[in-house]
């Protein structure tokens, strides 16, 4: 295959290149660059150009070496002053910077709905209480919604990463030429205006050179970042699945997998498909690291179109918002998930040292061992008879338990302990409600964010369709 073809561009580029030689028309005869009645000539051929190929089955090409012969071939030798103080460079970092806008956007209104679906699910577990685990090993108890959130702020940081890259990639390298501008007055600025960037990449070797690169960086970082975070999801969901009755299920249907050999299995396909498929966009996105790695400004590799192709972030981000609908909790199962170890003896050593100014580490002492007792004799936490509990204590401390039988069955519960807890941004009713609401807020947002985004970019494709249609009417 001809290398070359790599860096033709897909539709999108096509389209691009297609509104980037209308705005540099239309700059040219604007700066008196172009006389006007040779720019409304070209206008002219562009349209027809781009008629002629929209209504062609053949494939369109975004190399400016292979578009410009199909202008000539309308509009005769003139047209080529179109390519007046331009270069393939800034052509092509324009079109990279046009298609990673457009990616990023896609991108992150997919993040920001998945955000809003997940928040929906943890508004409807504020209640749940589940396992949770350090080393792979049952430690605390929480819930459910205080999970979701933590996932739900995570994939916030990525949201916040792509916008602010948004900003910097925003920026238009066109009118830099091959690195160093030309001898021709561009207007730069009007370029931007035109194609709705919202300022320039000014250095003219960094616009083509090393902007490039950075770039596609920035935006491969935070869908990296996303994807791990959603492998760190899958995994921890997908756990449960070893136990003979989770806690935790996807719904019956295109989510779940019937083994073709044993009846009774049900696999969570999904889960694995949301695994599988967030590990390879990280390796594409890696791909992205790699082809800029070791190499000078000015070479072939970075030189891509399409730099960060969204579909697969498209994909992933789909899956995820598809399990968020399809999940299953068994709010019982789950609490008797906690209650089947020994994760709320956390919770012995506070309270002695709360109510009795018991030490904190002769507390923990005195949990350890009545966890070993009970591990030892077959026993759950909530099992133990209160007189053994009060046997141990005393003989390693050579004092009376100082908690009554109600108390200490009050503190090793569950629900005293992940609904009492007391700093911020704990599992307890009131911080789940307060960051629920902020993290609605931030939804919101993000969400106008978007909208704000995209009428900008509308209303400057507005007024490059209007001045370019009365440029190229003026030649009629």
């Amino acid at each position: 295959m001809d290398i070359n073809e790599v860096f033709r561009g897909g539709a999108r580029s096509v389209e691009f290149l297609d509104r980037i030689n209308k705005a540099s028309i239309v700059m040219l005869d604007e700066a008196g660059i172009v006389p006007h009645a040779i720019a409304g000539r070209i206008a002219q051929a562009i349209a027809q150009v781009i008629a002629q190929e929209r209504g062609s089955a053949s494939p369109r090409s975004a190399d400016y070496l292979e578009y410009e012969p199909r202008l000539l071939a309308v509009a005769g030798p003139d047209a080529s002053r179109l390519h007046t103080g331009r270069s393939r460079q800034d052509i092509a970092s324009a079109i990279a910077r046009m298609n990673l806008r457009d990616g990023l956007l896609q991108e992150c209104e997919a993040l920001v709905t998945s955000r809003g679906k997940l928040l929906e699910l943890a508004d409807r577990h504020q209640e749940t209480i589940i396992p949770a685990y350090t080393h792979g090993v049952q430690a605390q108890p929480t819930t459910f919604a205080h999970y979701l959130l933590a996932l739900g702020a995570a994939l916030g940081r990525q949201t916040e990463r792509l916008q602010q890259a948004y900003r910097r990639i925003n920026q238009n390298p066109l009118g830099a030429a091959a690195l160093a501008t030309s001898s021709f007055p561009l207007d730069r600025k009007r370029l931007a205006i035109l194609l709705g960037f919202e300022g320039l990449v000014e250095n003219a070797y960094d616009a083509n050179h090393f902007a490039p690169v950075d770039s596609s960086l920035d935006v491969a970082s935070a869908l990296s970042i996303a994807a791990i975070q959603l492998g760190q999801f899958a995994q921890d969901i997908h756990a449960q699945y070893s136990e003979p009755v989770p806690w935790f299920m996807l719904a019956a249907g295109e989510l779940t997998g019937v083994s073709s050999i044993m009846p009774q299995k049900r696999n969570p396909a999904a889960l694995e498909q949301l695994r599988a498929q967030a590990s390879i966009m990280v390796g594409e996105m890696q791909t992205v690291f790699l082809m800029a790695h070791n190499i000078r400004t000015g070479m072939f590799d970075y030189r891509t179109y399409d730099p960060v192709p969204s579909a697969r972030p498209l994909q992933v981000f789909k899956l995820f918002q598809q399990i968020l609908d399809g999940i299953v909790v068994n709010r019982e199962r789950a609490l008797a998930e906690v209650k089947a170890d020994y994760s709320t003896t956390t919770e012995i050593a506070d309270a002695l040292l709360q109510r009795a100014d018991v030490p904190f580490r002769i507390g923990h002492h005195f949990a350890s061992n009545l966890t070993d007792y009970g591990r030892a004799q077959g026993l759950k936490l909530h099992e133990i008879p209160y007189a053994e509990a009060a046997r141990i204590y005393e003989a390693g401390t050579k004092q009376a338990l100082p908690l009554s039988e109600t108390e200490f069955k009050d503190v090793i519960s569950a629900e005293y302990m992940v609904f009492g807890r007391k700093g911020i941004g704990g599992p307890q009713l009131a911080e789940v409600k307060r960051m629920l609401a902020n993290e609605r807020a931030k939804v919101v947002a993000d969400l106008k964010w978007l909208k704000d985004c995209g009428q900008h970019l509308a209303r400057a494709d507005a007024a490059l369709d209007k001045a370019f249609a009365v440029l190229a009417d003026s030649a009629r």
